[in-house]
This record gives C-alpha cells, sequence and structure tokens, in this order.
C-alpha cells in the first residue's frame, strides 16, 4: 500500500465515524469485508480453530484478533487505542425553545476545548432506542450528515472584551440552535423516528425511547497545508490510532496471535463495562486463554503498544513544552513516558518499540510533560494494571487536542501504521 492509498482511506474512516458508536461498525464493516468472523459475548465459545474474529460490546468498543489456535505457552502482539473524542452529547429531555429559537441541552463530553465550537456546522448522530412490537428493545444507529446546528457567538458589539478576555459559561453559552420555533411541525422524538426510518427502511414509526447523540463539525477531515502534508480534521484523537491500528491487522501477514482493543470512554476516565477500566479485554483474553497458567505464562511473553495521540510543539508556543523534548510534526511517532505511571512506558518496552520503528524504517521521537504542568493519560497504563502486560504508550504528534478540529503531519500517520504493521508480522 502506498502512503497516498493509506491516507484516503484514513479520512474516509474518520469522515465516516462521528461518534464511538460509528468508528466501530465502519471497522467492524472493514473487518467482515477481509474475512473477520464476528463473535457475539452472549454465546458460548471457546477453543476457537484459528482464524480472524471480531467482537463489538455496547456498540462502542471492539476487539479483533488473529488467532493461532496454538496451544501452551504463545503471545499475544497487542495494540490499543479509543474510540471516543470530547465532544457535546444531547441531554436526555434536550428541548428548549428561547425566543423563537429551537435549542438542545447539552453536556461536555470529555475534556474538550470549549471556544472552537462557535459558529460550526454542526450535525446530529449517535444511537437511539425503541420497544418493538414483541416489547424487545431494538436500537439503532442514525447520522443527520447535514448541518442542522449551529452555537452563534455575541457578536464583539455585545461583548467589547471578547477580545482580551472570553469567559464560557458551559451550561448557559454553548447550547445548539437547530431551528425556528415559529416553524416547528414536530417534536424532537418525532424528528429522531423519522431519521431512522429514513435510515434503515423498513422501519415504520419506531417509538423511541431513549438517544446517546452528539453533535460534531460536519466538515469532513482535509489535506491541507502548500504541499498537503497536513491532515485536519475532528477526531483525529484518536481515530488516528484507531485505523493505524485496523489496518494494520488487515495487513498482517502471520499467522501469530495478534490484537486490537478500541476501548470507549477514555476521554473521561475509562471507567466503564466498555472502557480500559473494565473487563471487556480481560473477558476476552480467559476465553481464549482458559488455562490460568497459560494465560499469565502468555501474556509476559506479550506487548501491548498503547497508540493515543501525542503533543506536538506548537510553534507560538513551544514554551509550554520540556526544552529536550520537542516532538515536531513529520518526524515520526513519538514514545510518551512519565514518572508518575500516567503513560506506562519503561525503559524495555521502549527500547522494543524503536526496535520495531528501526525495523519499519521510521524515525521515533520523546515526549516528557513539564514539571510545572499537568500530565494527561491513556489506555495504557489502565490496560496494564487490569491484565499485567508490559506497555509502551506512543502516539503521532498534533496540534489543537481536544479541539473541534485538530491538525496533524500526513507522513507520521503513515509512520505509526507502518511500525504497527511491522509489529503485527514481525515473528
Amino acid at each position: 500500500m502506498r502512503q497516498t492509498q493509506y491516507i484516503s482511506k484514513l479520512i474516509d474512516y474518520i469522515g465516516s465515524s462521528p461518534t464511538a458508536f460509528h468508528a466501530v461498525s465502519s471497522a467492524a464493516g472493514l473487518l467482515a469485508d477481509n474475512n473477520f468472523s464476528q463473535l457475539y459475548e452472549e454465546q458460548i465459545w471457546h477453543q476457537l480453530p484459528a482464524g480472524k474474529y471480531f467482537v463489538i460490546r455496547n456498540d462502542s468498543s471492539l476487539i479483533a484478533f488473529i488467532w493461532s489456535a496454538r496451544t501452551g505457552t504463545t503471545s499475544l502482539n497487542l495494540v490499543g487505542a479509543h474510540t471516543d473524542s470530547p465532544c457535546l452529547k444531547v441531554k436526555p429531555d434536550p428541548v428548549q425553545e428561547n425566543n423563537n429559537c429551537l435549542q438542545l441541552g447539552v453536556e461536555m463530553y470529555g475534556g474538550l476545548l470549549p471556544a472552537p465550537w462557535f459558529d460550526r456546522d454542526l450535525s446530529l448522530a449517535g444511537r437511539v432506542c425503541w420497544h418493538d412490537d414483541d416489547n424487545k428493545l431494538q436500537s439503532a444507529l442514525i447520522d443527520f450528515k447535514r448541518p442542522i446546528g449551529i452555537i452563534p457567538s455575541l457578536a464583539i458589539h455585545l461583548n467589547r472584551e471578547a477580545g482580551k478576555k472570553l469567559e464560557i459559561n458551559k451550561q448557559n453559552d454553548m447550547v445548539p440552535v437547530i431551528g425556528l420555533t415559529d416553524d416547528l411541525q414536530d417534536g424532537f422524538q418525532k424528528i429522531l423516528q423519522k431519521q431512522v426510518c429514513r435510515e434503515h427502511p423498513p422501519l415504520t414509526d419506531p417509538d423511541i425511547t431513549d438517544h446517546e447523540l452528539f453533535f460534531y463539525d460536519v466538515n469532513p477531515p482535509l489535506l491541507t497545508g502548500l504541499n498537503e502534508e497536513f491532515i485536519t480534521g475532528a477526531r483525529l484523537d484518536n481515530l488516528l490510532s484507531c485505523f493505524a491500528a485496523l489496518q494494520a491487522l488487515l495487513d498482517a501477514d502471520t499467522d501469530d496471535n495478534c490484537m486490537i482493543i478500541l476501548n470507549d470512554h477514555e476521554e473521561v476516565g475509562s471507567m466503564s463495562a466498555s472502557g480500559a477500566s473494565g473487563p471487556f479485554l480481560a473477558d476476552i483474553i480467559e476465553r481464549l486463554f482458559p488455562e490460568t497458567n497459560t494465560r499469565q505464562s502468555s501474556l509476559r511473553h506479550s506487548l501491548l503498544i498503547s497508540a493515543d495521540n501525542a503533543h506536538t510543539v506548537h510553534p507560538n508556543f513551544a514554551d509550554r513544552h520540556d526544552p529536550r523534548h520537542l516532538p515536531l510534526m513529520g518526524h515520526g511517532p513519538v514514545i510518551k513516558f512519565n514518572a508518575n505511571q500516567r503513560y506506562a512506558t519503561n525503559a524495555k518496552t521502549a527500547g522494543r518499540f524503536r526496535m520495531l520503528c528501526r525495523k519499519a524504517d521510521v524515525p521515533v521521537q520523546e515526549f516528557v510533560m513539564r514539571n510545572d504542568m499537568a500530565c494527561g493519560s491513556t489506555i495504557g497504563p489502565l490496560t496494564a494494571a487490569q491484565i499485567g502486560v508490559d506497555t509502551v504508550d506512543v502516539g503521532i504528534p498534533s496540534l489543537a487536542m481536544h479541539s473541534i478540529r485538530e491538525t496533524a503531519a500526513a507522513g507520521d500517520c503513515w509512520s505509526l501504521y507502518k511500525v504497527l504493521q511491522t509489529f503485527f508480522t514481525s515473528t
């Protein structure tokens, strides 16, 4: 695969994945198209024959793997990433009518940068649920795909201090406008009902009871820069890593055990049944290795690459970085270190990742947070603590993390894929 082909596929994947639910649905479609078989947790399965498989939990987390079915101690080559991104989540009872404007109340999901959400063309996507004629719970994904909302800024004439200091009240100031009450013909539930029927024929008039819906920037990810060297768009954190892991697994030329783990809820602490602090990965590994001694021995031979975007040095704010650790865009993936275990990297796991980069002919960089600034975290330490696997935290250097549109170098996206593909293919 050439870099241009990979970047085109990456942009398509991000564009088709406005929510964690859609990111998993898109990934599942690619896996199924490449001869991976879906397994279901509610069914009993053990002693799987050699093959390619994937499992979905909560529609928003996915584990896919190539299984060798070898008996005795073996190893797992693991890559982890997360499907969720900071955004605006619609409240359960969201409808507000204010001064002839129809608005939807939202919650802040994760640590989003609020200011860039103003004056953006916003669409709505997510999961809706209803009860069928047999009183069984059903669900489906929806995506309006077109601009239906906006959060208008307050004009400078009404806030002369906005150019000096902008204070944002997340409860009052960030309420999207989706229409005029004078023109309102249907209630919000009816609007959702029509959208479900439009996207999922032959459904007719499902009585929507609950929803998990998120606003997102309808403008697609784009190649920018004089030589199209950058990717700019929403949800680069962390769909860049999700797709690199996914495509590397699809292209793995191996019979060894390889696995990707795409967890939801990383941006809100991972404390859920489908998050990295939950039992999803441990449950699947226990099914694959039911005998305790074999499972523990195999995990001690294994490595997890936790892939989550890193902070590149901002050209306007270089002083926000440790002066000896300045990751640059276009200079390859970043190994992330933290003495307080916010990242799980140690000398041995960093050394193993460097060897993979050398084998893939990819440059590698390091990141350490300044001592006087707080450090973020990833699924790496959480997964390492859950299953006791050696872990290295890495990521693509990026700008404007947690903004509605982020920026990364296309070459770094390609480099991460090459390293992960080498990891899965190396014996």
